[in-house]
């Protein structure tokens, strides 16, 4: 599939699913409950990210004064910020995706299907690593 298409997925397909499910979810148990789903997640995602994010950060900290490159605890800062983002957006499905992003166990298995299509992507040559590069002005 190309840029557009995952393009149109996200921005427009995405939306009108959420849509659905949540006036869906208002029909069958209800308009409080459902607006009290959506601001419930969003708080405990946004809490949940800063409890995950700090102990990230933590991490980083960590692995940098051995002297080491941080690479699982970048990986998690990003997974951490896209799932604290998706648990922020109303939406059940936006829910369900944030919150694997953040759960360590299911954050863990998500980064190694990334790793791996990006592996891939870098072999076949379908991603391509460009690095500019400036004079030192100095």
């Amino acid at each position: 599939m190309n840029v557009f298409g995952r393009l149109l997925i996200f921005f427009v397909v995405v939306p009108v699913v959420e849509l659905l499910l949540l006036i869906r979810m208002g029909q069958v148990v209800g308009l409080w409950p459902t607006l009290l789903l959506v601001l419930g997640t969003g708080a405990a995602g946004a809490a949940l990210a800063r409890r995950e994010g700090t102990r990230t950060f933590l991490a980083f900290q960590r692995e940098m004064a051995e002297g080491r490159v941080p690479g699982r605890p970048i990986m998690d800062g990003i997974s951490i910020l896209v799932g604290g983002a998706f648990l922020l957006t109303p939406g059940v499905l936006t829910d369900l995706v944030g919150l694997s992003l953040l759960l360590p166990v299911t954050r863990r298995a998500i980064q190694r299907a990334v790793i791996g299509r990006i592996e891939a992507g870098l072999r076949s040559g379908s991603i391509n690593m460009v690095v500019m590069r400036t004079r030192n002005p100095f």
